[in-house]
């Protein structure tokens, strides 16, 4: 694989990881980044994740062989539409939404015909945001999805999918719209639910709330934790995959109404069967690498990043 040039659209989490990633393995012959905020520039600047910063978009991306689009949803449309003229011949444009279709959707008809887009999704980040948030391990070990259609360039794909390996990423092909529906019940869903626990929780009289603040037990606690997630990220998420996650979220309804049901009627059996059956889940996890068996999920072992 050829050293490219990259430009990182984006240095929040992801784009400062992927900086830090691309210079520790050696891939790129420049970084250049670009994010809207001053303050976020001075920062990627100084903790080194890029090796050229830009007040604008346009600026960075010149003479770049591979764009991450490392933003949110809403703004992935007209971020793409304000460097389309900038990009030289060959071009390649990814990025690392949660959210396939939509993005697809937004950026295939304005994509010039000399430019290739390879849709990605690295599984991979913390609830923390900002480039101070960012390490060059975040990818390592984790999976990245992309959805390129059969017409997308065999370059382009194996570009995109190069740099991911070479970063320590496992990286799966899939269907737009099969990827959009597993990773609502994966990863779109549990948000929901966190934020919505959470919520109800804020929403309690003071001396309630206060009281589930100070006794918190972990199933409360890691709610917490996934609930202090960008909230204009998890918004566009929503937003964007509505017809996945209501889909989802009608079984899950469905589900907590029959557990709801056992509970009034004091059916243990069906409870037990129930908790014993997802049980099994929990062990798949572990089994599959995505988490580990250590008591307390290896909080005690694990300082967090």
């Amino acid at each position: 694989m050829t050293t490219p040039h990259i430009a990182l659209l984006g240095l929040g989490l992801i784009g400062s990881s992927l900086g830090h990633a691309f210079k520790r393995h050696g891939l790129a012959s420049g970084i250049r980044g670009y994010a809207r905020s001053r303050e976020t520039r001075e920062a990627a600047l100084e903790i080194g994740c890029v090796d050229s910063i830009h007040e604008s978009a346009t600026a960075a991306v010149h003479d770049a062989d591979v764009i991450f689009l490392n933003v949110p949803l809403s703004a992935i449309r007209p971020l793409v539409t304000e460097i389309m003229p900038a990009l030289k011949s060959g071009a390649i444009i990814t990025d690392v939404g949660s959210v396939k279709a939509s993005v697809i959707d937004a950026i295939m008809p304005i994509l010039r015909e000399d430019v290739y887009f390879v849709p990605g999704h690295p599984i991979a980040g913390t609830e923390q945001s900002g480039p101070y948030a960012g390490f060059a391990e975040l990818f390592e070990g984790r999976w990245c999805i992309l959805t390129p259609s059969s017409e997308t360039n065999l370059h382009a794909i194996e570009m995109v999918a190069g740099l991911w390996r070479a970063i320590g990423s496992d990286v799966e092909f899939m269907e737009p719209h099969h990827h959009d529906l597993v990773l609502a019940i994966t990863s779109h869903l549990p948000h929901l639910i966190a934020y919505n626990i959470v919520g109800t929780a804020a929403d309690l009289e003071a001396d309630t709330r206060s009281e589930v603040i100070k006794y918190s037990a972990s199933g409360f606690r890691d709610f917490t934790r996934i609930a202090a997630s960008d909230p204009v990220m998890w918004r566009d998420i929503f937003v964007q995959n509505k017809d996945a996650v209501l889909e989802m979220l009608g079984r899950f309804t469905e589900d907590l109404t029959a557990l709801q049901r056992a509970i009034r009627h004091d059916d243990g059996e069906t409870l037990e069967n129930m908790f014993r059956r997802t049980r099994a889940i929990r062990k798949s996890v572990i089994e599959a690498g995505q988490d580990v068996s250590l008591p307390d999920f290896g909080r005690g072992q694990v300082a967090p990043k």
